[in-house]
Formats: structure tokens, sequence, C-alpha cells
């Protein structure tokens, strides 16, 4: 069996993969636990990282915008640039606010993920059920 796979680990330039293949020609099992686990965290880190560099865009060209507005406002001294200027400044500070809200919402993720039980007991009875009725009977309430 590891020899049908000489040709393909060759062509796919796979160094051994008989490693992970038993003597009856059975797939041994992997934990993927840890796996499942490191790709979560990379993915929320991903995610996290994606987003706030587009916050940052979207607050870099909004201060630019600002400027621009501001500048036409003056020139012009219409009242309607001064309007879209305080509503360019109010998108931005909620830019702001939600970047923040994304570090708070990363360190809450953080922690979740941290936290789970802290003590954990596992019993198991070893017997028959009429043993463990004894053992339960005898219990002081």
């Amino acid at each position: 069996m590891k020899n049908k796979f000489k040709d393909l680990n060759q062509t796919f330039k796979i160094d051994n993969i008989d490693d992970d293949i038993d003597d009856d020609s059975n797939i041994v099992a992997i934990d993927n636990s840890q796996k499942n686990n490191f790709s979560e965290k990379n993915d929320i880190r991903k995610d996290y990282e994606y987003t706030r560099g587009n916050l940052y865009s979207v607050i870099e060209k909004g201060q630019e915008a600002i400027n621009g507005i501001l500048e036409l406002a003056q020139e012009t001294e219409q009242a309607r640039a001064y309007e879209v200027a305080g509503q360019l400044i109010k998108s931005v500070s909620d830019a702001t606010d939600k970047l923040m809200d994304l570090q708070k919402k990363l360190k809450d993720v953080e922690d979740d993920k941290q936290k789970g039980p802290t003590n954990v007991t596992n019993a198991l009875f070893v017997g028959s059920t009429a043993e463990l009725q004894k053992i339960l009977k005898q219990k002081p309430e």
C-alpha cells in the first residue's frame, strides 16, 4: 500500500505520507480540535485586522473630506457647506467610536475563549447498579 503513494508523493512533492496510514491501510484518526481552535483564533484575528484597517482608512479619508469641505465653506460662506462639514465631523467621530468598540469586542472574545471551566471533576463509578443503590442508600442526606 505504501508503494502506491510513492509516485503521488513524488508528483506532489510530499515528504512522507506513510506516517498517517497504518498497516491495514486505514487512515489514522488525527485530533483536529487544536487545529480548529487555532484556525478560529486566526480567523478572528484576520477579521479584526481587516476591520481595523478599514476603519483607519475611513477615518483618514473622512478627515481629508472635512478639511476640503471646511475650506469650501470658508470660501463660499454658505450655510449648506457648514452643515455638510458638521455631518462629516459626526461621521468621523462615529468611526473612531467604532474603532474603540472593536478593541473592546476583540478583548471580550479573547477573554471568553480563555475562560471556561476552571474546576472540572469527572467521577466514574465502577460496579453494578445494585452496589450503586447500596451506596446511595448509605449516603446521609
